[in-house]
C-alpha cells in the first residue's frame, strides 16, 4: 500500500443501514453526544503531509458519486442517487505504517492544517448533498465526528462492503 509523498488522503467507504458515533464522552455532569444517520455511507477520512484545500471537491465528488450503495434489486449506486446520508469520521490510523511491532504515523498531516481540511470536506460534503434534490426530499444528512478525539463508532451494515480509496 503506497503510504509516501505521492498520497495525499486515505479514505475507507462503508455501505450501512445505521450507525452512531460518540463525538463527546460521558462526563460527570453529561452524558455522552452522539451523531447518528441511517441509511447511506460512513466515510473515514485520513490526510498526509502534503494534502491541501484544493483537492477536496474533486474528493467529495468521486466519494459521494461512487457507486458503492446496493439497492434493494442488488444493483449498485452513489450515494447521492440512493439517496442516503453521510457519516465522516476522522481516521488518523489511516496513516498508520508497521515499524516492527509498533505503528508510526509520520506521513500523517500536522493537526491544525489536517483540522482545516477536514472542516472544508465536512461543508464540501453537505454542499453536494443539499445540492441534489432527491437527497434534500427524502431528508438525507452529513453528520460528523469530532477531529483529533477517539470516537466510539456503532455500526449496521448490510455486508462488510468496505473499500479504500487513495487521492
Amino acid at each position: 500500500m503506497a503510504n509516501g509523498p505521492s498520497v495525499n488522503a486515505r479514505v475507507l467507504l462503508q455501505q450501512c443501514l445505521h450507525a452512531k458515533l460518540q463525538v463527546k464522552p460521558a462526563e460527570e455532569d453529561s452524558e455522552a453526544e452522539w451523531v447518528e444517520i441511517n441509511r447511506g455511507m460512513v466515510i473515514y477520512i485520513c490526510f498526509f503531509k502534503g494534502a491541501t484545500e484544493d483537492m477536496i471537491p474533486k474528493m467529495v465528488n468521486t466519494l459521494l458519486n461512487v457507486k458503492l450503495c446496493e439497492t434493494e434489486s442488488g444493483k449498485y449506486t452513489s450515494v447521492v442517487d440512493l439517496p442516503g446520508s453521510v457519516l465522516i469520521v476522522p481516521q488518523a490510523t489511516l496513516g498508520g505504517k508497521a515499524k516492527g511491532k509498533c505503528m508510526q504515523y509520520h506521513y500523517n498531516i500536522g493537526k491544525e492544517d489536517g483540522q482545516k481540511l477536514y472542516v472544508s470536506f465536512v461543508t464540501h460534503c453537505e454542499k453536494e448533498l443539499s445540492s441534489s434534490s432527491k437527497c434534500t426530499e427524502a431528508g438525507t444528512e452529513v453528520k460528523h465526528g469530532t477531529y483529533g478525539n477517539r470516537q466510539v463508532l456503532k455500526l449496521d451494515t448490510n455486508g462488510p462492503y468496505t473499500h479504500l480509496m487513495e487521492f
